[in-house]
C-alpha cells in the first residue's frame, strides 16, 4: 500500500474532483477522443478556439482511474490559450518525460502527478488529455 499511498495524495484526489468544473459541452464545434490501451481509460474532449486557433472553451467527458482523472483536470485548467503546436508539443515532451528521458513539459500542475510516473501502467491514463486534443485539434483545419 506504500506505493498506492505515494501515488494517490490528497493533491491528486482533489484535482480528480476539480474535473467537475470541465463538464463535457457537445455544443462546442471539435471534438476528440482518446483510450488507453494499458488499462482501457477514455477520454472525450470538446474543444472552441478564438480567432487565433487557440483553444478558448473546453469540455470533458473522462471514465479513467484518478490519476486519469487528475491529468485531465491538469490539462484543463492550463488548456485556455494553448494553441495546437502548444499541445503538440507538450504531447511529446509528456511521452519523453514518462518514458525516462527529459523534463516534463512547461504545463502548470504537472506535479502533482510526478509520482504516477513511477507507474506504468498510469502512463496511458496520462496522456489521455493530449492525445485527445490532438485529436480534435486535428480536424480543426489548415487555417487554425
Amino acid at each position: 500500500m506504500a506505493g498506492a499511498d505515494k501515488l494517490y495524495t490528497p493533491e491528486l484526489l482533489a484535482l480528480a474532483v476539480a474535473l467537475a468544473d470541465y463538464p463535457a459541452d457537445r455544443s462546442l464545434p471539435l471534438h476528440g477522443q482518446a483510450r488507453s490501451k494499458s488499462c482501457g481509460s477514455t477520454l472525450t474532449v470538446d474543444l472552441a478556439l478564438d480567432s487565433e486557433g487557440r483553444i478558448e472553451a473546453i469540455g470533458l467527458q473522462v471514465r479513467a482511474c484518478a490519476v486519469g482523472q487528475a491529468t485531465a483536470a491538469i490539462f484543463a485548467r492550463a488548456a485556455q490559450g494553448r494553441s495546437r503546436d502548444d499541445v503538440d508539443a507538450a504531447f511529446t515532451a509528456l511521452s519523453a518525460w514518462l518514458a525516462g528521458s527529459g523534463d516534463p513539459p512547461d504545463w502548470p500542475g504537472l506535479a502533482a502527478i510526478a509520482p504516477a510516473r513511477a507507474f506504468p501502467a498510469r502512463h496511458g491514463a496520462i496522456m489521455l488529455p493530449w492525445t485527445a486534443a490532438r485529436d480534435a485539434l486535428s480536424t480543426a483545419g489548415a487555417d487554425r
